[in-house]
């Protein structure tokens, strides 16, 4: 047992202004016995430096402070007068912001019992300060702002990205094409419509706004691309394909998904119905889910690496760079590592601001019959598992000549709405497939450098033509 250990036996201490002792002569003995340490901090005497160590304990996981007691662990006495305990809960309530203390005295020892901070960092008038090991330890400025980032307090959506120039960089037709899937009418100006999204901060377009509404977000935000693999072989070590997926975060989801459903494969199952039933090899709107997910929730301070989706020939794995908040607990669904990035999704129906994504990926893969997601996480790295749909293994052994079959690619899709419809408009297509102009844009590109369609007739008035090979 060391002094760290003994932290946690004064948690009942916590409360010690409604119960008067919390600690008993031989826990003390033991205490002195032991010497300072994590959660232990010995004081000869009072004076006002003690509020470096109440605010260094906060900061960490809370500790406690023996008044009258030297270095070595003998008692010296130290008495609890009122003068004395106004002055302490003083310093304690002065701090930025106020720290919760409880104060009992044993064999004229003062403990003063200091709870860990649910609103850190906590700093008093000569700076910041945290406890490590047996000694507290003043703050460096990059030691602070890491250390925000870790409680939450910095937000790299709200950040102002001061490398964006709207006169260069801000893209009307995501901006427009946004506001269609949003179902707002542009009635008001773009930088007004912009703060009211959440996209400005001080008149200025944040990190948010540059990753939905920049025409080249990877310009300003390099490590913001998606990696997509797929392999041949289960121990990812011959890969088949790989595509560094880029544009806005929307653009992004749409892409990687358009990468899931190329090669994620189909059964037929026949119910004797006139319309044969599609099993897809995996839940495709899990999948979905947590690709939005990634994106919406990842640590972007990190730079060194990319969200990645890996497709194997037995598994589908999501892995995404994202920084575990110290207070993150799986079983607790709210969670918004960037409120704003997860409010714009939300507006447009991707993914919900309460933070939900676990119990919908849950869903998804119960309603089309697939296992339970394995969700994996460390300090630095998430992991979503995906198996293959029951329903499809299961059709797919007992009928193989029906399998594998890809699904329709966007191309495809494109090639049939303009087929049907000749004289169909690009936001139109955009939204039945539910993709971004500039997506349709792509693939039409595409098609007419395939020479799979041409554009007969002027710019307005005239039609596409489908060329059958």
């Amino acid at each position: 047992m060391n002094a760290g250990n003994l932290g946690k036996t004064g948690g009942k201490a916590m409360n010690a202004e409604k119960k008067k002792q919390t600690m008993n002569e031989s826990e003390l003995r033991f205490i002195m016995q032991e010497g300072e340490g994590l959660k232990i901090e010995f004081k000869r005497f009072f004076d006002k430096s003690i509020v470096k160590e109440i605010v260094a304990f906060a900061n960490a996981s809370g500790g406690r402070v023996f008044l009258g007691v030297d270095d070595s662990g003998r008692i010296v006495g130290c008495t609890l007068t009122n003068k004395l305990k106004s002055q302490i809960q003083d310093i304690a309530r002065n701090c930025d912001p106020s720290v919760k203390i409880g104060l009992e005295e044993l064999e004229k020892v003062i403990i003063i019992n200091v709870e860990e901070g649910k609103d850190k960092p906590y700093k008093c008038s000569s700076g910041f300060y945290l406890r490590q090991g047996a000694s507290s330890q003043k703050m460096k400025r990059d030691e602070i702002v890491d250390f925000s980032i870790s409680e939450g307090k910095i937000k790299f959506d709200s950040q102002i990205n001061n490398k964006f120039n709207f006169e260069k960089d801000f893209d009307s037709d995501k901006f427009q094409d946004y506001l269609t899937r949003a179902n707002l009418s542009k009635s008001i100006d773009n930088k007004t419509i912009l703060k009211e999204l959440g996209a400005i901060t001080d008149l200025k377009l944040n990190n948010a706004g540059v990753l939905f509404f920049s025409k080249n977000p990877q310009r300003l935000i390099p490590h913001s691309i998606f990696t997509c693999v797929l392999f041949r072989n289960k121990e990812g070590s011959e890969v088949i394909d790989r595509k560094e997926i880029t544009g806005s975060l929307v653009d992004i989801v749409e892409k990687v998904m358009e990468f899931v459903e190329f090669y994620v494969k189909v059964a037929y199952k026949f119910t004797g119905k006139p319309q044969r039933e599609n099993i897809y090899e995996y839940p495709l709107e899990a999948i979905r889910e947590a690709v939005i997910n990634s994106v919406m929730h990842r640590d972007y301070f990190e730079t060194g690496h990319n969200n990645i989706l890996k497709i194997f020939p037995d598994k589908i794995q999501a892995e995404n760079i994202w920084r575990k908040p110290i207070h993150f607990k799986l079983e607790e669904t709210v969670f918004r590592r960037n409120p704003i990035i997860a409010n714009l999704f939300s507006r447009i129906r991707f993914g919900e601001k309460l933070g939900s994504g676990f119990v919908r990926m849950k869903e998804y893969c119960k309603k089309e019959g697939a296992p339970t997601p394995k969700i994996k996480f460390t300090d630095i790295h998430f992991y979503i598992k995906f198996e293959p749909n029951l329903e499809y293994l299961k059709i797919a052994k007992t009928t193989p000549k029906t399998t594998p079959k890809t699904t329709p690619t966007t191309e495809d899709k494109i090639l049939a709405l303009t087929k049907e419809n000749p004289k169909i408009r690009k936001e139109e297509i955009a939204k039945q497939l539910n993709i971004t102009i500039d997506g349709v844009k792509y693939h039409i590109k595409k098609l007419k450098k395939k020479k799979s369609m041409e554009w007969k007739g002027p710019s307005k008035g005239g039609h596409w033509k489908v060329i059958e090979k």
